[in-house]
């Protein structure tokens, strides 16, 4: 996994990487979906009830799977490409963290 990342990151993945990613994104969004219509019918059931603990993981397992969805299938693998930091900000070192 992690020499995957590195390939990612020099922006070598070629295209399996840009259709697995970008479909592994539609797969998200498809989760997203099919975790809101859940939550709907849940919503519904004829018992009016509180919302227990299953419903508020499954909306918040939601909300994540629409953002990672979303991110993945516009940016596909230049989503994990390295980007320069200018020298007037932070300089960051991959040990240490942050540094000024």
């Amino acid at each position: 996994m992690r020499a995957f990342l590195r390939r990612l990151e020099r922006g070598a993945g070629g295209w399996p990487a840009q259709l697995g990613l970008r479909l592994g994104g539609a797969a998200m969004l498809g989760l997203c979906a099919l975790a809101a219509w859940a939550l709907t019918v849940s919503m519904h059931r004829p018992p009016l009830h509180s919302a227990d603990p299953a419903e508020y993981g499954e909306a918040i397992f939601s909300v994540i799977a629409w953002g990672l969805g979303w991110a993945l299938l516009i940016e596909g693998p230049g989503l994990f490409r390295l980007i320069p930091v200018p020298p007037r900000h932070a300089r960051f070192d991959r040990q240490q963290g942050p540094t000024s």
